[in-house]
């Protein structure tokens, strides 16, 4: 917990949003979506490149939404990171390791 978050008693998108589960931001299980707004294309239906590309946005703008955007739209930048990077990991589950991003044991 930050200083800023024990000093104001002021909890994080995660915990302040109903809908949030620890994996992701939940949306409406019918739908997906949240007051009727389409929150994108569902993974599965991206081609690799599309879906790297997606994601690659995503973590691009991380940081901004992170800071500066209203809880819906954080939540809604969760849920979809998680939707694609679980659709990567599902569609690469031997994917290559870099050994120098590994820790000694």
């Amino acid at each position: 917990m930050t200083e800023s978050v024990r000093r104001t008693g002021e909890a994080s998108p995660e915990q302040r949003m109903p809908e949030w589960d620890g994996g992701h931001a939940r949306t409406d299980a019918v739908t997906g979506d949240v007051d009727g707004d389409l929150l994108g294309v569902d993974p599965a239906e991206l081609g690799d490149e599309d879906l790297i590309r997606e994601m690659t946005s995503l973590h691009r703008t991380r940081l901004d939404t992170l800071r500066h955007a209203t809880d819906s739209a954080l939540a809604n930048h969760l849920r979809r990171t998680a939707e694609l990077e679980t659709e990567y990991l599902a569609r690469h589950p031997g994917r290559e390791v870099d050994p120098s991003r590994l820790r000694g044991a």
